[in-house]
């Protein structure tokens, strides 16, 4: 057993694995470091506890019931009041395509079992420096409610941001965030007044008049890009919601650009 490490005294760690001996094994581990240690045994806890006690760090097993470690560390990132905690993942996965999606949806690092428990320490202590003074929770203007529903359209808008051009079906994103297709349609409708496909549909469009406006990429390009089937059915949809074509709209921003460039600058008060 390693000897009583200072620079984790104090600190307070959420432990979250299905295993009791894996548990058991932590647990002795970060007690005689000087950690004070809370338990949870799948995702689920793992939210629910790290909003009750706000953890300085989470360690988290990967693989568990009911709800997994990706999905509860999607829900974490989502949600303002635990999005700086830091999340250490424990597998016994060695898949370099798992690693790096759990480090893609916000974790910090990861440890493979059977692990070292030197290294563990090690790591912990790492990230709890780098985390530093980020702890305090920040009004990022994200305009959900602070329910688990609001929290579910958070995480959803993340995973999708990232995927516009191939994104999951609503059932398959349902189960990446650890709930059902029925609820996550819910909260969609309860905080965006929209489907999710509606959400879908509207950020690409808005994505699109942003490359439009300022971007070279063909139409062509573009329509790839967000994940429209071919530039005909882009250009449909684009005229559709905005009443002109994409190749007008990108016209009249260039024009406008001109324009505003070409401005005499204002004269002092």
């Amino acid at each position: 057993m390693p000897p009583l490490n200072t620079a984790l005294a104090g600190a307070h760690l959420l432990v979250v694995d299905d295993q009791p001996d894996q548990l058991r094994l932590l647990i002795d581990v970060l007690r005689h470091a000087g950690c004070r240690i809370s338990v949870g045994f799948d995702g689920s806890q793992a939210y629910e506890r790290a909003l009750a006690i706000s953890p300085d760090l989470i360690l988290m097993d990967v693989r568990m019931p009911r709800m997994d470690g990706f999905a509860a560390c999607r829900l974490l990132a989502a949600d303002a009041r635990t999005s700086a905690i830091p999340v250490i993942f424990l597998t016994v996965a060695g898949d370099l395509d798992e690693r790096l999606n759990g480090l893609e949806i916000g974790a910090v690092d990861y440890v493979l079992k059977p692990f070292d428990a030197a290294e563990v320490l090690a790591r912990i202590r790492v990230h709890l420096v780098r985390a530093g003074g980020k702890r305090e929770v920040q009004d990022d203007g994200f305009a959900v409610d602070t329910t688990g529903n609001g929290v579910l359209v958070r995480a959803a808008i993340q995973h999708l941001s990232q995927r516009l051009n191939d994104p999951p079906t609503v059932e398959h994103l349902a189960r990446l965030l650890g709930t059902n297709e029925k609820r996550l349609s819910r909260a969609f409708r309860e905080n965006l007044g929209q489907t999710v496909f509606e959400y879908l549909r509207e950020e690409r469009l808005r994505v699109a008049q942003t490359l439009l406006s300022t971007t070279p990429l063909s139409i062509a390009s573009i329509a790839e890009e967000i994940g429209f089937s071919s530039a005909a059915n882009f250009a449909t949809a684009f005229r559709e919601r905005f009443g002109v074509t994409p190749s007008a709209y990108r016209d009249e921003h260039r024009i406008q650009g001109a324009a505003d460039s070409n401005q005499p600058a204002a004269d002092a008060d």
